[in-house]
């Protein structure tokens, strides 16, 4: 074969090869709300962290596991399931998420363990997602309505949140549907601590991610840094129930690129179970069962 023939077709397939690079590195305008609060998530994670992943919180996971595929391939997991660190998780599951932890661990911790040494001494990045929040960053997952022992509305319970938000320091949030029940003047009960002259130790939340916008707590109070494409600030005011401040460096989200959406439905979680985190009543109830549906087809096949 002639040399320069040879060398023409390298030359091809070596442009061909760094366009499709380049095409997976551009901004997607292909994207749901979920895949963009997920790549929000994946944008705070730092290579060789121990991320902290709790209960029934896949838009987190879905986040986690987008930063280890790209820009943090050498981060861990604590999960609460099962008190197991992990490295290499596979992808987003919901009846079979057990076994995903448990099958490898890297070793497993009694409760004991975990709240006595485990967190205290490794303070993992933990996203939580509060059902009241105020504008210092304070929060409430146990209760809505003035009598806790006969709420409007029985929450899942705080977990360890009332115990480590006394002393991380740092602290994540994330709010799925940002509305004015979520963001409140004034808490019905709280159990997780932000930015109070009572803290001794660690400090309040630093980071939130909501389908509308990301914000920070500039000075001990919620600001917002940057509005998500197609959202206005009136918007976001709006659907906040205190007065909001307005960072002055206020910027519009970075989309995810195309390679984070691939990633996302191909990879991270090909059955679409960050969305039940965005929705709500029959969308979410037709949602789960076609999820479930679909998972158990996956292990029968």
């Amino acid at each position: 074969m002639d040399v320069g023939k040879r060398t023409s077709r390298i030359d091809v397939r070596s442009t061909l090869l760094e366009a499709m690079q380049d095409s997976m590195t551009c901004l997607s305008t292909d994207y749901t709300i979920d895949e963009l609060i997920s790549v929000c998530i994946a944008r705070q994670v730092i290579d060789g962290e121990v991320l902290a992943q709790g209960i029934a919180t896949p838009l987190v996971m879905a986040g986690y596991l987008l930063a280890k595929h790209t820009r943090a391939p050498n981060i861990s997991f604590a999960s609460a399931i099962g008190g197991a660190l992990v490295d290499d998780p596979t992808a987003v599951g919901l009846t079979r998420v057990e076994k995903l932890w448990l099958s490898h661990p890297l070793i497993t911790f009694s409760f004991a363990q975990i709240a006595c040494e485990l967190l205290l001494r490794f303070q993992p990045k933990e996203f939580f997602r509060p059902a009241q929040l105020d504008a210092a960053g304070n929060f409430n997952n146990v209760a809505i309505g003035a009598d806790y022992a006969h709420p409007r509305m029985r929450l899942p319970g705080c977990g360890g949140i009332a115990d480590v938000t006394t002393y991380y320091r740092e602290i994540y949030l994330y709010v799925p549907r940002h509305s004015r029940a979520v963001f409140v003047q004034c808490l019905d009960f709280g159990s997780g601590l932000g930015h109070s002259p009572d803290r001794r130790l660690g400090a309040g939340p630093c980071y939130l991610v909501s389908n509308l916008g990301q914000f920070d707590f500039d000075g001990g109070r919620m600001r917002l840094t940057a509005y998500h494409p197609g959202v206005t600030v009136d918007k976001i005011r709006a659907k906040t129930g205190f007065p909001l401040h307005i960072s002055p460096d206020l910027a519009e989200t970075t989309p995810p690129t195309v390679e984070d959406v691939h990633l996302l439905r191909t990879v991270i979680d090909p059955l679409g179970i960050r969305r039940l985190e965005t929705l709500s009543g029959a969308a979410r109830k037709r949602a789960l069962r076609d999820i479930v549906s679909r998972e158990n087809e996956d292990v029968s096949t």
